[in-house]
């Protein structure tokens, strides 16, 4: 067997279950792949000029675009730390509900408290965010979204917000705002996964005929990491499949979940010591031969690993070992 085929067996392992690629009990079948770059679907074309111009966004109408200003304008006068042009965005009697449960009336209580603030928190700044604004009537809108505080030295601060704004003599004024903390977080599973960080980002290994693409990347609040993998020959894509990979909170350890194309089927329990992480694994493979293995990868450095798998059984039968080979990351993604 060539360096290169041992390197490309090697990665397939990396990526989908040990031995699915054994078709018979006597002997590893690897393949020689090649990468072919996924090219993004282009969009259907609209069908007319007319339905194109039908689906374009309605541009804002004046009073959004006064009241966008508006908010702008007091952006800019919270973060040049100014407690008298920040209360001037108010009505005269606006009110401020902050999220300890406070109420603020009144443009003088206002900039009182501002000026208060800025003098205790030098150089905050405030960034608008998910801002939404929606005409109730002519001369009233409502403003929701996210307000983000930051201090020099201190962790941002975010509250959910609601503004109603009135179209007043003076222009378009803040009446009422009402703050509130964010709803918690969901639980994420991040601390205990945290260590496979090294595992996220897009690896290829190729030759001249063939070639293994892998693409590892967290899912959202970081409670699992998916690998999505396809072995290519020539311009046609022969294998494919994906891996998860999780905190198992029963059992108290990190467990991955594979199925590819074939129709086979896996799971392993990670374990480490160091820059070294072993992975046993029990799977199924396509015609129902159960299979084993136990598979070790090394990190070398920041984007080089090696690989070997050892044990490798289907149905009590053992087969010939993958040697260690070492994988190299291409980009971080």
């Amino acid at each position: 067997m060539t360096t290169t085929a041992r390197s490309l067996i090697a990665l397939l392992l990396f990526t989908a279950p040990a031995c699915a690629q054994v078709t018979a009990p006597s002997a590893a079948q690897p393949a020689k792949p090649k990468v072919v770059e996924a090219k993004p679907e282009k969009p259907p074309e609209k069908a007319t000029t007319e339905e194109a111009e039908t689906e374009q966004a309605a541009p804002p109408s004046e009073a959004e675009t006064a009241i966008a200003a508006a908010i702008q304008s007091y952006v800019i006068a919270f973060n040049k730390g100014d407690a008298e042009a920040l209360a001037a965005h108010w009505t005269p009697e606006g009110e401020f509900a902050t999220p300890a449960g406070d109420i603020l009336q009144g443009r003088k209580a206002l900039q009182e408290d501002f000026a208060a603030y800025f003098s205790a928190n030098q150089e905050a700044k405030i960034e608008l965010l998910e801002t939404q604004i929606t005409l109730v009537s002519p001369s009233v809108a409502s403003e929701v979204g996210v307000a983000r505080v930051i201090v020099p030295d201190q962790e941002p601060s975010d509250t959910m917000y609601e503004a109603v704004h009135v179209k007043t003599t003076e222009g378009w004024k803040i009446d009422r705002v009402s703050e509130q903390a964010p709803p918690p977080l969901p639980p994420s599973n991040y601390a205990h996964l945290q260590e496979l960080e090294w595992l996220v980002g897009r690896w290829i290994d190729a030759d001249e005929t063939s070639s293994i693409e892998s693409n590892v990347q967290w899912t959202k609040n970081r409670n699992f990491i998916t690998q999505s993998f396809k072995v290519s020959i020539g311009d046609r894509v022969d294998f494919e499949g994906t891996q998860i990979i999780g905190w198992d909170p029963y059992a108290q350890t990190i467990r991955s979940w594979t199925f590819d194309s074939d129709g086979g089927f896996g799971a392993g329990r990670w374990t480490n010591q160091g820059n070294r992480w072993t992975v046993q694994s029990l799977n199924v493979l396509p015609d129902g031969r159960r299979g084993s293995s136990t598979s070790i990868y090394e990190i070398v450095d920041e984007n080089s690993l090696q690989f070997q798998s050892v044990g490798r059984q289907v149905d009590g039968e053992l087969m010939p070992s993958i040697e260690p080979t070492t994988v190299v990351r291409v980009s971080v993604e």
